[in-house]
C-alpha cells in the first residue's frame, strides 16, 4: 500500500512541477503560460507515469516473468501500481486545467 501511494503522489508531482515551472518558461520565453502550461500537461503525462513506476523496462520484466511463471497476484500488483501512476498524473491534469480556467 505505501509503494501505491508514492506512486500516485510522485506521478501528481511531476506533472504539476513540470507544468508549473514549464509556465515560468513559457513567461520568459513570452508566451502564454496557461497555454505553455496545458500543453505540457499532455506531453508530460506519460512521462510522469514512467517516472513514478521507476522506469518502464524494470516493470515489463516484472509483468512478462508474472505472465509466463503463472504469478497472477505479481501482475495483479503491477498493474495497480500502473493505475496508481495514471491517476496521479491525471489529478494532475485536473488540477492544473482547473488553475488555469481549462481549455
Amino acid at each position: 500500500m505505501q509503494r501505491i501511494i508514492i506512486v500516485f503522489f510522485t506521478a501528481l508531482g511531476v506533472l504539476l512541477g513540470g507544468a508549473l515551472i514549464g509556465g515560468i518558461g513559457g513567461t520568459l520565453t513570452h508566451q502564454s503560460p496557461v497555454k505553455i502550461m496545458l500543453k505540457l500537461t499532455e506531453d508530460i503525462k506519460l512521462w510522469a507515469v514512467a517516472t513514478a513506476i521507476g522506469g518502464t523496462f524494470s516493470n515489463l520484466r516484472i509483468l512478462e516473468g508474472g505472465f509466463v511463471e503463472g504469478k497472477l497476484s505479481l501482475v495483479a500488483k503491477q498493474l495497480i501500481i500502473l493505475v496508481a501512476a495514471f491517476l496521479g498524473a491525471q489529478l494532475g491534469i485536473w488540477i492544473i486545467n482547473i488553475l488555469t480556467g481549462g481549455r
